[in-house]
């Protein structure tokens, strides 16, 4: 299987390289003349353009993103500077600003010519170069203006006008100053100079200027442009790669030198508030002696808890005199236990405190032995009540003391007291007057640090790129390609007479080529016949070996596909429309057969146009149609052919009939072609076209087989192309095609024949249509 496609797809290809080969080779001259015309005007070309140098430079651009980025000690001194991005980049190298800077910096708006002989050539470094006043003031020059130089009196002369050098000048164009360059005029050389926009020069820069990553890893950057001259090219990049580097440290600066401003006036701004708030604070403090209120709000507590322990203490011991004093008042000589004189720091009510204790301790025992009038117990008793008043008098004394001290103690809290619930709101305030002055004094060092950044930024001018290489011009000219123009100019001339030639033959409406019928249907075609030129309508005979007989011959040895031998003897010859060939390869075909010794009957069917007594130089005689009409035979209808005697006509008869397709529904013609068939070893029917009348679709019936003649530049493709489908509405039994009246194409008269059959070419008419076949 693999095999049997390999040998169908090579086949196919060959098929189209012979298509291609039998389209174009009979044109071969017309490829010729196109190809001496193309290259003469290549080499034209060649020699008058201007040739273009390319120069090419590389860029770094410091990109954070790629790798590149700046060392700490340099980002601190530039803490102005933007990171990169390399995409942004590119762009702001690509824009019109910086080349129109580029423009200006070289004075790209005045272009200089030379002239030798009939070649104008731009030049570079002219005797003269020209500076504008105003460049974008300048206006153009329409064409070219000549200019000579004299050195003499320092002037340079135009058509109209002569200017001195070095001089601003009012011109036609501007203001200009004319400036001797280092370059002398050389002999017999006409110099030109014009003057154009800067931003029509700018933009046709930016166009040619190319801008390129040279990989999506790095953040190295390529620059290349083309130009009449290296050296302007080189300065064109050189001068772009320094613009660019100037603009970022313009950019930088300008930045610092904005916020170096800002922060100068904020400064002052912020200064003023500071002093305000400073002197407000200070006052708060002189107003309401708050030094320090945190510590003042310790030492008042301290104030008041000391305060508070005294008197504490003052009540305590305030108390246990009470107490004291309630157990002397209520004592009537009788013992008891002596209450606390805890707190109490009096030795001597101490010391009366434990007599009295002891002189009743005295008294209960005596008493208990002892009868109440007794000395000794009188004695005690009087002891004991001239001790009491002391003891009370002490206590009281003792008491106004305290009393007095816990008074004094209790406004002294009160007054602390008072002072210290006065603290929170003070210091409230003074937490907001401090955290003021926090936040001016922050923002104002805040500001002084930036005015110092912008101060080193301003000052360090540090670029983020580096030139890695200089621009470097091409050693030789880039454009015009030679090869390239050259191999276009081939690829021209076989291009536009090839797509005239396909067009041409396209636009024709009829078959040109056997490959076409095989594309449109599946119906073989069984012989191809070259075009006969000559008058004569019968081109086979005894004795006659030219091609075209020869392929007459082939066509009666293809019958034998068809099926026609033996008992199926009936072949019908039809066309598309009138003048395809058919009666002409009916007669020819009959004749070949008639040569082989066969008996053959030629029928003229064609009820409407016959003409095949005509192509044998009949008389006309009555015949078919005289048949059709009346169902009455006579042998006299049928005409023997006078150049062979195996060869006979049954013609259309002198009363054609108004109606044929009527007639041949009969009866008539079956019986008819029955007899016939039983006398002759062919039957050849010739039929009217099928694309004008249905006599063929009726005939077929009665056939054995159809030979459907296609000629070459005359049937059309769109019959061809419907022809399948007219088969499955109305059949023409057992049919093939055959390709006729194919002519030679192009200037030698090449013809091809046998396509599909690998005959080859005869390129000689005389060879075809001679009386022997010299080359196949």
């Amino acid at each position: 299987m693999n095999v049997h496609n390999r040998n169908s797809s090579s086949l196919q290809e060959q098929n189209v390289l012979s298509r291609l080969w039998y389209m174009y080779f009979p044109h071969w001259p017309v490829f010729v003349l196109m190809i001496l015309f193309f290259l003469g005007a290549a080499w034209v070309y060649i020699r008058y353009s201007q040739p273009l140098y390319e120069a090419k430079a590389v860029l770094l651009i410091k990109d954070p993103k790629k790798g590149e980025d700046y060392s700490k000690v340099v980002e601190s001194l530039n803490q102005m500077t933007a990171k990169k991005i390399i995409e942004n980049e590119l762009e702001v190298i690509r824009s019109r600003a910086l080349m129109a800077q580029v423009v200006m910096k070289l004075g790209l708006y005045a272009s200089y010519y030379n002239k030798t002989s009939l070649l104008m050539r731009s030049v570079y470094h002219s005797p003269v170069k020209i500076i504008a006043k105003d460049p974008a003031q300048i206006k153009e020059s329409i064409k070219p203006i000549p200019f000579t130089i004299d050195t003499a009196s320092k002037k340079i002369y135009t058509v109209t006008n002569a200017y001195p050098l070095n001089e601003w000048v009012q011109t036609p164009y501007g203001v200009l100053m004319f400036s001797m360059t280092v370059y002398r005029p050389q002999n017999n050389t006409a110099y030109f100079f014009t003057i154009e926009n800067t931003a029509k020069v700018t933009q046709r820069l930016v166009d040619r200027l190319e801008v390129e990553e040279v990989n999506k890893l790095s953040s190295v950057v390529r620059l290349s442009i083309k130009d009449a001259h290296g050296t302007r090219a080189e300065d064109i990049l050189n001068e772009l790669m320094d613009a660019y580097n100037r603009a970022a440290v313009n950019e930088e600066n300008h930045l610092a030198k904005n916020t170096l401003d800002f922060v100068d006036g904020r400064l002052q701004s912020v200064a003023q508030q500071l002093e305000g708030i400073e002197k407000r604070l200070q006052d708060y403090k002189t107003q309401n002696g708050a030094v320090d209120i945190s510590s003042q709000g310790t030492i008042y507590l301290q104030y008041i808890s000391d305060a508070s322990r005294r008197y504490a203490d003052a009540s305590t011991q305030l108390s246990v005199l009470e107490q004291l004093e309630r157990y002397v008042q209520s004592k009537s000589g009788t013992g008891g236990i002596v209450p606390s004189t805890l707190g109490v720091s009096d030795p001597l009510l101490t010391d009366l405190l434990s007599k009295l204790y002891g002189y009743e301790l005295q008294y209960e025992r005596v008493k208990r032995t002892t009868a109440e009038n007794n000395p000794v117990v009188l004695s005690l008793k009087d002891q004991i009540e001239k001790i009491k008043p002391g003891i009370l008098e002490n206590i009281q004394s003792q008491k106004y003391a305290l009393q007095a001290t816990v008074d004094q103690l209790y406004q002294t809290i009160n007054r602390h007291t008072a002072v210290l619930h006065t603290i929170p709101q003070k210091e409230k305030d003074m937490l907001e007057i401090t955290r003021n002055q926090a936040i001016i004094n922050n923002l104002y060092n805040f500001l002084l640090q930036k005015k110092e950044e912008a101060s080193l930024s301003l000052s360090s001018s540090i670029v983020n790129s580096r030139i890695i290489d200089k621009a470097q011009a091409s050693f030789g000219p880039v454009s015009p390609n030679h090869q390239i123009i050259y191999l276009i100019a081939c690829l021209s001339a076989f291009a536009l007479p090839g797509i005239f030639i396909g067009m041409r033959e396209a636009a024709n409406g009829a078959v040109l080529f056997r490959h076409e019928i095989d594309s449109y249907t599946n119906v073989p075609v069984i012989a191809e016949i070259i075009h006969y030129p000559g008058k004569s309508h019968l081109v086979t005979g005894n004795g006659k070996r030219t091609f075209i007989a020869e392929q007459f011959r082939h066509l009666r040895a293809s019958l034998s596909f068809l099926g026609i031998k033996g008992g199926q003897n009936t072949i019908m010859v039809t066309s598309a429309v009138s003048g395809d060939g058919k009666s002409f390869v009916l007669a020819n075909l009959a004749n070949t057969l008639a040569l082989a010794g066969k008996k053959v009957l030629m029928i003229d069917f064609d009820l409407n146009q016959p003409t095949l007594s005509l192509k044998f130089g009949l008389t006309p005689t009555e015949g078919l149609s005289e048949y059709l009409k009346t169902d009455f035979w006579k042998d006299e209808y049928i005409q023997a052919i006078p150049s062979n005697n195996k060869l006979f006509l049954l013609s259309a008869g002198l009363s054609l009939p108004e109606n044929p397709t009527e007639l041949l529904l009969g009866n008539s013609v079956t019986s008819l072609l029955r007899d016939l068939k039983s006398k002759f070893d062919y039957l050849i029917i010739d039929t009217p076209p099928v694309g004008a009348l249905t006599d063929a679709y009726l005939l077929s019936s009665f056939v054995d087989a159809t030979l459907f003649v296609i000629r070459h530049q005359h049937t059309p493709k769109s019959f061809i192309r419907r022809f399948d489908e007219q088969q499955q509405i109305n059949e023409l039994k057992n049919i093939a095609f055959v390709f006729n009246g194919i002519k030679a194409r192009g200037f030698h008269k090449t013809t091809a024949y046998g396509y599909g059959y690998g005959y080859g070419y005869i390129r000689d008419e005389q060879a075809i249509y001679g009386k022997r076949v010299l080359s196949v």
